[in-house]
């Protein structure tokens, strides 16, 4: 079984690994396999975290992870609600467009020095037919593609080039309006049928295929097929934890807080927020907890690197500063904070006091503290910058 399906279970090649292999996910999922438990925690990462990246990489095997993908579409189509097909297919494209950006960055050394297989540009433009649509911007001296390194790459590292042309057509069939102004014809280079982007836009637009991919085919009817009732059956309990994540999105404010008083923060953000500015790991979901959380008081990457003394240019605060802006993107609204359920069942609910017996959710907590507090001064405001 090849190691890179793994990493990107939805390639073609990946579903006929599959099928050669004569492995029934029924009979996995009858048998409680592991690669039924990777499959619930890729869901449930792609409802609560908009990824599907293993928490523990080295937990599961390549087998496990591949397997983990034709279940992890059972449970979705279980789930048996729109949003839980958005919100999956986004996960597994953005967790796709990551691995594709850091496999295209990777220079000759590091693919010797890991012995892992990485997909390339052009196995990427092949598997999903833009091979003859996008081509690479030479403007070098000789017309050679600008940038370094061997491999074509998406121009992370300073490898591969700095833009490239896309085909209209296929441009205008991934690209979506809904990215902004840049996005728009009108706004781009436009020449001989193709059009000029920056390479992290090709990315995006690679990102966009690999979502359509994913999204193609679900949900898909699975009670009432054949051994569908007992796959269903089997799988009860964990539809019935992956639905009641999305119940987190009812639970959260529609009212827009805009007002950072850290202070007033329910004790789990506070606790989180002292963690960070401690210089403690946290774990995925407590991060993505604490950083949706502040996204969702109209905080900026500045304001929320600033609030957890984490350095911008570490890899910390690179990352921090991704989540913030993914966030930030979608308004808070296709990934809230999680609820205080959601909360205790991640160990993340410490030291609740008096006010968290009468809420359900870290927002409306706050809500709730700042009425009580009357006038308040935005942390922001401060000249120090601090709590």
């Amino acid at each position: 079984m090849d190691p890179l399906y793994a990493r990107y279970p939805f390639f073609e090649g990946a579903r006929e690994a599959v099928r050669e292999a004569d492995i029934s996910p029924a009979a996995l999922i009858a048998e409680d396999a592991p690669a039924v438990e990777r499959a619930t925690e890729r869901v449930e990462r792609a409802l609560m975290e908009g990824s599907v990246a293993p928490e523990d990489p080295s937990r599961w095997d390549d087998r496990e992870k591949l397997l983990s993908y034709p279940i992890a579409r059972i449970l979705v189509s279980l789930i048996e609600t729109p949003a839980a097909v958005e919100k999956y297919a986004t996960a597994e494209a953005a967790t796709a467009r990551e691995r594709f950006e850091d496999d295209f960055a990777a220079g000759d050394d590091d693919i010797r020095s890991t012995g892992r297989r990485r997909a390339s540009l052009e196995d990427v433009l092949r598997e999903f037919d833009l091979s003859d649509a996008v081509r690479p911007e030479r403007d070098g001296p000789g017309g050679e593609t600008t940038g370094r390194g061997g491999r074509s790459g998406s121009g992370r590292g300073g490898r591969g080039p700095t833009h490239y042309w896309v085909g209209i057509g296929p441009y205008l069939d991934l690209a979506d309006a809904d990215w902004g102004e840049r996005w728009r014809l009108v706004n781009r280079e436009v020449a001989d049928g193709a059009v000029r982007i920056p390479a992290d836009h090709l990315s995006r637009l690679l990102e966009a295929a690999v979502e359509r991919r994913v999204a193609e085919g679900l949900p898909f009817e699975v009670r009432g097929t054949d051994g569908g009732d007992a796959i269903a059956g089997a799988l009860e309990g964990a539809v019935s934890e992956l639905r009641g994540l999305l119940d987190d999105h009812d639970a959260v404010d529609s009212r827009r807080v805009d007002t950072v008083a850290p202070a007033l923060f329910p004790p789990c953000m506070r606790t989180l927020v002292r963690r960070a500015r401690g210089d403690e790991s946290l774990s995925d979901h407590a991060e993505f907890s604490l950083v949706s959380f502040l996204v969702a008081l109209g905080m900026d990457r500045g304001d929320v690197t600033t609030l957890l003394d984490v350095d911008a240019q570490s890899e910390a605060g690179a990352r921090i500063e991704t989540r913030v802006e993914y966030l930030a993107e979608s308004d808070g609204t296709q990934y809230p904070p999680p609820s205080c359920a959601t909360m205790k069942g991640y160990g993340t609910c410490v030291d609740p006091d008096e006010r968290c017996e009468t809420i359900s959710h870290p927002l409306s907590y706050y809500t709730d503290a700042l009425r009580d507090a009357g006038d308040v001064r935005d942390w922001r405001e401060t000249a120090a910058g601090g709590e």
